[in-house]
């Protein structure tokens, strides 16, 4: 079955194509609907994907006198530069630069028809974003924080283990024979940066070695030498936090970007409706 969408004709092969790309979650999310069933269900909503594309492709095409020659050229400029003339090339589907210029210029379409979709929106009032704030604080939740600082010899092509060990084990007597562990770290550590110093780590931000070390200190307290895939590492905790839900203008900022992406959403999805009650789609 292919369908023809204002007059484009889409084979059924490319139906097919979109079936096979969404199969893996789709079959995952619907695992206990009858396979019949899912099969059917999967085939309408991959038909579904391929007439919205192709409307969303003619729609955007309007906007191609809106492209200036030189915004192409220097888009094309800039993917030569990062990257090798045949990846650029299999990653467009394109045979040479003109089909490159023909790929970029249909992205940019959509660029500018995804603008003019959205530009009337305005910002989220700020009853929204409360609500927004009492409705989801749990993801905002900081869990436990310390503020630690180690001493780390690296493992790796230049250092081998045995060299490491006995470096860290030098700082380590140091440590037990009253040194600082300040002077200590600007002595031997591998990481210069503000003397060993990470700041506030919480729970799920280092390596889990490290954080059973760390997580397990008091304040002032200093771990014994121990290995994470890194290297070996002593560290001294100089704070904890225990967990938090940040007041709601300290995250006001990441709201408002959540909002005016669904916002943002919302908009092309009432936009692609409209497409489609003025679409003459058949299936042949």
């Amino acid at each position: 079955m292919a369908l023809v969408v204002n007059g484009e004709r889409i084979e059924e092969s490319v139906i097919q194509k979109e079936v096979e790309r969404l199969r893996p979650r789709h079959e995952e999310m619907f695992e206990d609907m009858n396979p019949a069933e899912r099969e059917s269900q999967l085939f309408d909503w991959s038909k579904e994907n391929v007439i919205e594309r192709v409307l969303i492709k003619q729609e955007s095409k309007k906007n191609g006198s809106k492209i200036p020659t030189t915004e192409v050229e220097s888009v094309l400029a800039r993917l030569k530069q990062d990257k090798d003339k045949d990846e650029i090339y299999k990653e467009f589907n394109a045979e040479n630069d003109e089909k490159m210029r023909e790929a970029i210029k249909s992205v940019l379409c959509m660029d500018y028809l995804l603008k003019d979709v959205c530009k009337g929106l305005s910002e989220p009032p700020k009853d929204a974003v409360l609500k927004y704030y009492e409705e989801n604080k749990d993801e905002f939740e900081f869990g436990e924080q310390v503020r630690v600082a180690h001493i780390v010899k690296y493992v790796d092509w230049q250092i081998d283990e045995t060299t490491a060990y006995d470096s860290i084990r030098k700082a380590q007597d140091e440590l037990k024979a009253g040194t600082a562990f300040e002077a200590v770290v600007d002595k031997y550590t591998d990481c210069e940066d503000r003397g060993g110093d990470l700041g506030y780590v919480a729970r799920g931000q280092m390596a889990e070695e490290f954080e059973d070390a760390v997580f397990n200190l008091g304040v002032g307290e200093v771990s014994d030498i121990f290995r994470t895939r890194f290297g070996f590492h002593i560290a001294k905790v100089y704070d904890r936090k225990p967990p938090s839900i940040p007041k709601v203008e300290e995250v006001k900022g990441q709201i408002v970007a959540t909002l005016k992406e669904q916002m943002r959403e919302k908009a092309f999805e009432e936009f692609i409706d409209q497409l489609k009650s003025k679409a003459k789609i058949e299936e042949v």
